[in-house]
């Protein structure tokens, strides 16, 4: 089933938001670290500049993809045709062919684990019937998600100046899969994968190296930089971290790691009154 907004919607979205956000766009160094059960700003730098997303898009189009699924649009084990214009889409992607077709469920675990470019217009395109139009059903999403300073414009993060967001929206968008599609976040943990017959392993070195870490998702253009939006859990509290624009895949990862180091180990707190929240809004 194709998922399509009346056209007056769709025009004047992308009249209105498009131009807006790419004449304020700009690489910018971010982070934010949020208590996912109180929603407290524990950390936060250039939280509300915009800037560019990369490939952290595929948790919009997991997100969407869970969402078909739970509504019947989608089953794990359709097929996808991968079209000429999915195949075309580099660098990171299963590279079968096109024509080819894969399922649900490869889409899914090639998003969350290599960062799958062909698979994340495979589902767009099913899903939708184009990039654009999806990447309209993104950018509604991300708005009734709370998300107000994010457009999306495709489904994999490949380098647009018109797709921008910012380091709170990406937090929002975390606690939003957490908080909506539980079961399939489980997913987010996994360090490969098995894709007919080869062993194929992710880029998130943070669910190595950090204990209690399960998720979620990195990216990286040169326009963005080093980007990540990952969540860990001591037992007794989980976090949420953003991190954008750093300079380097160590840094990215000696950041957030020591986000998540500093208020991991304390105590946990209830947010007061007076505190800083963020949430996201129910879809």
């Amino acid at each position: 089933m194709i998922l399509r907004l009346p056209h007056l919607c769709l025009l004047a979205l992308l009249c209105f938001a498009l131009p807006n956000a790419a004449n304020s766009a700009q690489a910018t160094h971010a982070n934010i670290l949020i208590d996912a059960g109180t929603g407290e700003v524990l950390e936060a730098m250039n939280a509300d500049a915009l800037t560019y997303p990369a490939s952290l898009t595929k948790m919009m189009t997991l997100y969407l993809t869970f969402e078909a699924l739970h509504a019947g649009r989608l089953s794990w084990y359709q097929r996808l045709v991968v079209s000429q214009n999915a195949n075309d889409k580099e660098p990171y992607k299963f590279a079968i062919g096109a024509g080819n077709t894969i399922s649900v469920r490869e889409a899914v675990m090639g998003m969350v684990v290599l960062s799958a470019n062909d698979a994340a217009t495979a589902v767009a395109e099913t899903l939708a019937g184009s990039e654009a139009a999806f990447g309209v059903v993104m950018t509604v999403k991300a708005h009734k998600l709370g998300m107000n300073d994010t457009v999306f414009t495709n489904p994999s993060g490949l380098p647009d100046p018109a797709q921008v967001t910012t380091a709170a929206d990406m937090a929002r968008l975390g606690l939003a899969l957490i908080r909506d599609y539980p079961e399939e976040y489980k997913l987010f943990a996994s360090r490969g994968m098995t894709f007919r017959g080869m062993k194929l392993r992710g880029h998130n070195a943070f669910l190595v190296r950090y204990p209690g870490a399960d998720g979620i998702k990195t990216g990286y253009t040169k326009a963005a930089g080093y980007n990540i939006v990952t969540s860990a859990t001591n037992g007794e509290r989980r976090l949420v971290g953003v991190v954008l624009g750093a300079r380097s895949n160590d840094a990215r990862n000696t950041e957030i790691i020591g986000l998540f180091d500093k208020h991991l180990a304390t105590t946990p707190v209830k947010a007061s009154q007076t505190s800083t929240q963020i949430q996201g809004q129910t879809p």
